[in-house]
């Protein structure tokens, strides 16, 4: 069933013409903005499992706990989605130990293949709004760093952020701040053989427009696209964004809820799947659970759903 009527695919059309042409105050499209990936072959998805779906359990970062009294730990995350037969996991970076040795890397890259699972990406919690300055330099050298960790666990992708409007700060300011981060962190993602792909996630990637303005504003680069991320347009008809964003995809999360304006509404699974086919999306689908029902019980059932979607 063509779930796209005509009205729809003049908004999607529009959109994207209005958003490739406009700048926004000194945010312009670039001659060498970037375009989505060129793909061969039919569409093509592999089930992988985010981390994150696990966020009470794990222990995060930072957080000052006493990590070996956590209900779980990444290794365990990795066995359950062996368990499940997933194709990949994604060991997001939150619930890596505060110090990362070179040896924890090489023990999930060892993990991760003995237990025929692919590393599908991870993630980095950067902020490119922040203003030049030490704090910039800390976000700029954090994500180099994660490009290394990438590139020694085997993970082909990380999904950043742009971050959020500083207090005092124009959000044109914040959107260009946003363009020259990922412009400069571009070149060494190349040298490691990491893609970047930036995340919609709220801030100043909270509307499709916004969103769409960063990417085109972004150098031209093979190692650049986008993170789509199923639940985090929050609109009157946030499917239709997220057709939009569809063709730049190096990566797709799935979400069990949508944002249907101030109402979360059940995710139709197929029209996210078929949104992403029509794309000619070739690469990892990863469910990333967020309910609050108990993420051993209800992740087995939601990976099925999707298996025979995909299927």
């Amino acid at each position: 069933m063509d779930q796209f009527p005509s009205n729809r695919r003049g908004f999607m059309k529009q959109t994207v013409m209005a958003v490739g042409a406009l700048g926004v105050g000194g945010v312009a499209h670039r001659a060498g903005a970037a375009e989505p990936p060129t793909r061969n072959g039919k569409p093509y998805m592999k089930l992988s499992l985010a981390a994150y779906s696990f966020n009470k359990f794990l222990p995060r970062r930072a957080s000052g706990e006493d990590a070996s009294k956590a209900k779980m730990q990444l290794d365990d995350f990795v066995r359950f989605c062996a368990d499940l037969n997933l194709d990949a996991c994604e060991p997001t970076s939150y619930y890596f130990p505060e110090t990362i040795t070179q040896d924890f890397l090489i023990h999930m890259k060892e993990l991760t293949f003995r237990l025929g699972l692919d590393i599908s990406g991870t993630a980095i919690g950067n902020d490119f709004c922040v203003p030049p300055g030490p704090d910039r330099d800390k976000q700029l050298a954090d994500t180099r760093e994660w490009i290394d960790h990438a590139a020694t666990m085997g993970a082909p992708v990380i999904r950043i952020f742009a971050g959020k409007v500083p207090e005092g700060m124009a959000e044109e300011q914040a959107l260009e701040l946003c363009i020259q981060g990922i412009d400069a962190s571009l070149d060494y993602a190349a040298q490691r053989g990491v893609f970047l792909a930036l995340e919609n996630h709220g801030g100043i990637t909270a509307t499709v427009e916004q969103m769409m303005r960063i990417v085109k504003g972004v150098k031209t680069s093979p190692w650049f696209g986008v993170n789509f991320d199923s639940g985090n347009f929050t609109s009157a008809d946030p499917y239709a964004e997220l057709a939009v964003i569809a063709p730049y995809a190096f990566n797709a999360q799935i979400k069990v809820s949508m944002r249907h304006q101030d109402q979360r509404t059940p995710a139709d699974f197929a029209r996210i799947v078929e949104i992403l086919r029509k794309a000619g999306y070739r690469g990892y689908l990863v469910l990333e659970y967020e309910e609050e029902e108990d993420p051993f019980v209800a992740i087995p059932r939601h990976i099925e759903t999707l298996r025979g979607l995909l299927a």
